[in-house]
């Protein structure tokens, strides 16, 4: 296993989560975005990302959502994912406002992604029962093909108790949202390049200091 980078509260390691994650005990809760066979590859930048390792299938998908964390898993997917993974609790609905990739002749504009929640053990919700419709702007994609925004990740973190892990972390966005909360933070990348870019925003947010946080449940 790599060495991990430590960053405030922050835990980071660069490699498969398959191989990391057995090594590392418990974990309290999920929050992630694994490839789950979408094929991913950007033809509308002028510099494209080049395809998403793993993203032909839906088998990091099907492993992530058997995690068994202590509090709760938040595991981003598809609507076609929904038969192949298992039952979740709820799914939260994110609208995002913008048309996302289709068949752009057969099919509606969706305007939403779906995330899978799963409580473990110990959960509770740690705050009023949340309602599954979250409205939040996406971003523009600048750090990561499948970027998510780190407000969006506040408000599922928000659900959450303990150390918070993320076993696909992209460009950190999740870990961002973590620091800036001061809450214990767990992340996992593959890929050396959105590792480095991960540790780099985390790094930010954390110099950010006490500007962002509200809470360290």
């Amino acid at each position: 296993m790599t060495t991990p980078v430590t960053i405030g509260r922050a835990t980071l390691y660069c490699g498969d989560a398959r191989e990391i994650l057995p090594t590392l005990g418990p974990i309290d809760s999920f929050v992630s975005d694994p490839p789950y066979g979408m094929k991913f590859q950007s033809n509308h930048r002028i510099d494209q990302w080049r395809e998403i390792a793993h993203d032909d299938t839906d088998e990091l998908l099907l492993w992530a959502c058997g995690l068994e964390p202590r509090h709760s898993s938040y595991m981003f997917c598809r609507w076609d994912n929904l038969g192949a993974v298992p039952k979740p609790k709820s799914t939260i609905v994110w609208v995002k406002d913008n048309h996302s990739m289709g068949d752009l002749e057969h099919e509606h504009g969706r305007q939403y992604e779906i995330a899978l929640f799963y409580p473990g053990a110990e959960h509770d919700f740690p705050g009023k029962r949340p309602t599954d419709i979250i409205r939040c702007p996406r971003t523009n994609n600048d750090f990561h093909p499948t970027e998510k925004p780190v407000q969006l990740m506040r408000s599922f973190i928000e659900w959450t108790r303990g150390t918070v892990c993320d076993p696909f972390m992209g460009s950190g966005s999740t870990g961002v949202a973590a620091q800036q909360m001061g809450r214990p933070f767990i992340g996992i990348e593959k890929d050396p390049d959105h590792f480095a870019t991960a540790c780099r925003r985390i790094e930010e947010a954390q110099r950010q200091g006490d500007l962002f946080i509200e809470s360290a449940a």
